[in-house]
């Protein structure tokens, strides 16, 4: 059958009509097949948390400045520029006497650290060095250098009977320091003396006016203890001598003493 023209057009179009929704319908139904894909919401971002300050750790052991250096912590120099002179181990009924006359001769005033049995022995003595504007130092009883090895209750006893005797000679006499003998501290040691109120003191300068080796002449031993003074004295030093038995320290301290003054202030640990 021959179609007109415009029944042509009609079935063509009906045609591609029909082609169209059965595309339109696969697609659909491929699109219902397939899985069906949701994005993941964005993981979140971790932030971090404040950061605590950081606290300093503690110091467990006790740090050395310039003037605790010595041994457990002992004082080595004065805290200030003045040089200390100290002497060990009397009052000594024959020396003792020399060198109060000597600083006052020189108005240098000075610490003796005295040992209990001597304080009781000559409390004339201490007298003599609280009217001379001096300072007083616990040297232990009897000289002993292990002492800082004993109990605490031991030590106490000992450094308590060393402040009776010195207080019974001079009773309103302060004793603001501790020495132990040789320099041979512990921190027990420092511990019982800072219980008494005493603080422990070292020293700087040692010229070792104690020590007489085999064929030292009495010349050569003041020379030496001289010679070493002199070299190591420094503003705020801590100066260790006797005077107790040891007649060569006073004649070195003749010299010594104008010496020291011309370029150093000399004062006495502060009471």
């Amino acid at each position: 059958m021959k179609l007109s023209r415009p029944r042509k057009f009609v079935l063509l179009g009906t045609i591609f009509l029909l082609v169209g929704l059965s595309g339109r319908a696969s697609a659909n139904e491929a699109a219902d097949r397939a899985p069906t894909l949701s994005a993941s919401p964005p993981a979140p971002v971790a932030t971090p948390a404040p950061s605590a300050k950081k606290k300093p750790e503690k110091a467990t052991v006790p740090v050395a400045t310039k003037h605790n250096g010595g041994p457990a912590g002992s004082r080595t120099m004065t805290g200030g520029k003045a040089v200390a002179l100290t002497f060990d181990d009397g009052p000594d009924p024959t020396h003792t006497p020399q060198i109060l006359k000597l600083l006052a001769q020189h108005k240098v005033r000075a610490t003796f650290c005295v040992v209990g049995k001597n304080a009781q022995r000559h409390p004339q003595l201490i007298r003599q060095i609280v009217a001379g504007g001096h300072t007083l130092c616990n040297h232990t009883w009897n000289h002993n250098l292990k002492l800082g090895k004993a109990p605490a209750a031991n030590i106490k006893a000992d450094l308590a009977r060393t402040n009776a005797a010195i207080r019974r000679a001079a009773p309103k006499a302060k004793i603001s320091y501790f020495r132990a003998p040789g320099g041979n501290f512990t921190p027990r040691l420092v511990g019982v003396a800072r219980q008494l109120k005493m603080t422990s003191i070292y020293w700087k300068v040692d010229p070792r006016d104690w020590e007489h080796p085999k064929g030292e002449t009495r010349a050569q031993h003041r020379a030496r203890v001289i010679k070493k003074v002199q070299k190591y004295a420094c503003n705020g030093a801590i100066v260790l001598s006797h005077d107790y038995a040891q007649p060569d320290t006073i004649v070195a301290y003749r010299t010594l003493l104008p010496w020291l003054r011309k370029r150093f202030t000399l004062a006495p640990l502060p009471a």
